[in-house]
């Protein structure tokens, strides 16, 4: 999927590169799944399975699933390395709590519950178009007017979360929207928190003595693109 880091880029105006570098991925997942022999492992494996089901086969073509297949991996991909880039800064920026989870393996489901609410993943927010008017709160919303949603602001909402700013590991309600909610929330939440705490626990256990190499305020954070992370991670052990 060499092309997911340009297809996942942002802009207020189309460029050269973006369809052919998703179209080339597309073209890809599309030769695997239609192989013989069908895979059968994994993502690929479970869309070729439903390929050959014949319930599916009449409605659905091989684009459209090796379309969905794409649009799976690739949000699975890039949101599970942005996360963990943002998590790996917090946590070596505050050792103490990796020394904790070194100590209660068991914390590690609500740490990942707490690194996920206070990761400011969605760098440029989520635009949404007013179909009607709507108020929000004390600000009324006009119809086809543009509105940012900023989910990282309801996950500091200091009315849901007792001092928001705070990384705390024993947060007795944690009920962020990191995954959205309702009807979008995301269908690979539980795929994406088993591969943040296998990812947080092999860090902590095995890199006991992790550190930044330079000083988190001279990362370089990428431009322009879907989700929030640094160009690059310099790190010591």
């Amino acid at each position: 999927m060499a092309g997911i880091d340009v297809a996942f880029l942002t802009s207020p105006v189309p460029f050269e590169g973006s369809a052919p570098n998703w179209y080339k991925d597309l073209a890809y997942l599309r030769e695997r799944l239609v192989a013989d022999p069908a895979p059968t492992e994994g993502l690929l494996g479970r869309f070729a399975a439903l390929r050959r089901a014949p319930d599916v086969s009449e409605r659905v073509g091989d684009e459209l699933l090796a379309t969905v297949a794409l649009s799976l991996f690739g949000a699975g991909a890039v949101s599970t390395s942005a996360f963990l880039l943002d998590a790996v800064i917090r946590l070596v920026r505050r050792p103490e709590l990796a020394d904790r989870l070194r100590r209660e393996p068991a914390a590690i489901g609500r740490a990942v519950d707490e690194l996920l609410r206070v990761n400011l993943s969605i760098g440029d927010a989520l635009p949404r178009i007013a179909l009607a008017d709507v108020r929000v709160g004390e600000v009324l919303v006009r119809a086809g007017e543009l509105v940012l949603v900023l989910v990282e602001g309801a996950n500091h909402d200091p009315a849901v979360f007792p001092d928001p700013e705070r990384i705390d590991l024993d947060r007795a309600d944690n009920p962020h929207l990191a995954f959205g909610a309702g009807r979008h929330f995301c269908p690979a939440s539980a795929l994406g928190r088993t591969h943040a705490e296998i990812a947080i626990t092999a860090l902590v256990e095995r890199l006991p003595g992790l550190r930044l190499a330079l000083p988190v305020e001279q990362l370089a954070w990428r431009p322009g693109f879907i989700k929030r992370l640094p160009e690059r991670l310099p790190v010591l052990w």
